[in-house]
């Protein structure tokens, strides 16, 4: 795996060499700039589903959760000395050097359902939100109340063509300009939802929603409001996805002061003002809509246009970006392995094609670069075609790595770094932690995947309407 595992800090890294940072603030814009994503649009809905008390409540102790388990994990930079030991720059460095083989295993699985996930939900929202552009310039011409149905599969196949060809960009260093662009749109959509959130509330002045779990969404059965506030669970854990990067943030830190010191504080602040703006977002998302919050916050018919449409616009800006941050540390390791399986097969050998019309530029690329990444990206998008269940997809996304790569890996790595005795009261209430969250992934688990079943029974395949 090494470290191409966790791409999305590598243009980071870039970042810091420019601003020639490596302090406290830098690595707070770094992680700030890492947790922030597409997953902020569904909080409001997620709230939604969980009700007045036990959305906040789950918002915050979330942050918690995520809070203590990076304090932990920052421990785990060096081993097996924290302050002078051998360095971990990436989670799977740091899983392969105190943890052993099995974990590790188990590791690397997760991570590339995560990161192959995220590449089936970024292609599914950027698609939402693309169609939505059109949706709302239907409504500004013909009036709120007319019939603006967009079908999305022509803009998943656009995204998809997109993605194609970006795809065939060497590595991660190559697109740092991409990821740039995509952190700014990032908070540019993040912060136009919340003053929609603002606005909306505004019109009515009027608290909505109910204190009460599993109350979301009119209309619908007992049993599919239960699972969506499962699915609310998952949606947030998805939001919270931080402890994955932090080695690769850590590893930006000069040091001294020591790099868990200082990586301490950065994860304080970063987690901090994050959950402020989540709390924002997702408490006046739902002052503003009630029971009725929309999945994605920014899908909804809103009389500022133009402001929607460039929150919408920044979405798919964002994600053209993003998308391959979380692709290329896949193509990496399938090509790193052919490569040394077939060494001397033609597929691997390196061709070159100098364009016509750009002197001394040249193109480089072997066959099996062309070819997988081409079948990978193609594949990922008939998946998402068929699965295009944006919260569902969160939902699940988030249930499978909350527990394992946020709060059991960096947790058990921290006993064996910290040398924990087994049975002793801080190794108990490290257990005891660890049980309530494997509870809360299990339930969005299924929460989302009941969901997904659910909308399959009345969906069509290939068939995505807005």
């Amino acid at each position: 795996m090494g470290s191409y595992m966790f791409g999305p800090v590598q243009f980071l890294k870039c970042c810091f060499v420019l601003i020639n940072g490596g302090t406290l603030w830098t690595g707070t814009a770094h992680a700030f700039t890492a947790i922030l994503g597409s997953g902020i649009l569904s909080l409001p809905w997620s709230v939604a589903q969980l009700g007045w008390i036990m959305g906040p409540f789950v918002l915050v102790t979330f942050a918690a959760i995520t809070c203590c388990a990076a304090v932990m994990f920052s421990d785990c930079y060096r081993s097996p000395d924290p302050i002078t030991g051998r360095r971990n720059c990436t989670y799977i460095d740091a899983v392969r050097a105190i943890l052993g083989p099995t974990d590790l295993l188990v590791c690397s699985i997760l991570q590339y359902i995560m990161l192959w996930g995220t590449m089936i939900g970024y292609t599914i929202t950027a698609t939402i939100s693309a169609a939505s552009l059109k949706k709302s310039t239907c409504f500004h011409e013909k009036g709120q109340n007319a019939s603006c149905g967009v079908s999305g599969n022509l803009y998943m196949l656009i995204f998809g063509a997109i993605e194609i060809i970006l795809s065939q960009c060497p590595n991660l260093e190559k697109i740092t300009f991409l990821s740039i662009i995509a952190s700014v749109t990032s908070f540019l959509y993040s912060a136009i939802a919340l003053c929609l959130s603002i606005a909306k509330f505004s019109s009515h002045l009027e608290f909505k929603g109910t204190f009460k779990v599993a109350n979301g969404g009119t209309g619908l059965p007992t049993s599919t409001k239960i699972w969506h506030a499962f699915q609310g669970l998952g949606n947030i854990a998805f939001a919270y996805g931080y402890a994955n990067i932090l080695l690769e943030i850590q590893d930006t830190l000069k040091s001294p002061p020591p790099e868990n010191t200082v990586m301490k504080k950065v994860s304080l602040n970063a987690i901090g003002a994050t959950t402020l703006f989540y709390v924002s977002l997702g408490c006046m998302g739902y002052a503003a809509y009630g029971n009725d919050a929309p999945g994605n916050i920014l899908a909804v018919y809103n009389n500022l246009f133009w402001l929607v449409d460039i929150a919408n616009l920044a979405v798919v800006i964002h994600l053209i970006g993003a998308y391959q941050v979380f692709s290329q540390p896949l193509f990496a390791k399938h090509e790193t392995w052919i490569g040394t399986r077939w060494p001397t097969s033609f597929f691997n050998t390196v061709h070159t094609v100098e364009l016509p019309f750009i002197k001394k530029y040249t193109i480089r690329f072997t066959l099996s670069k062309l070819l997988l990444r081409t079948i990978f990206v193609i594949f990922t998008t008939a998946i998402a075609m068929v699965f295009p269940f944006f919260n569902a997809i969160l939902g699940l996304l988030g249930a499978v790595s909350f527990w394992p790569l946020t709060v059991y890996l960096p947790m058990s790595m921290y006993i064996v770094q910290a040398k924990i005795k087994r049975g002793s009261s801080k190794w108990i209430m490290f257990q005891i932690l660890g049980l309530s969250c494997l509870i809360v992934t299990l339930l969005s688990a299924i929460g989302s995947f009941a969901d997904i079943l659910e909308q399959m029974k009345h969906a069509k395949l290939f068939h995505l309407q807005i």
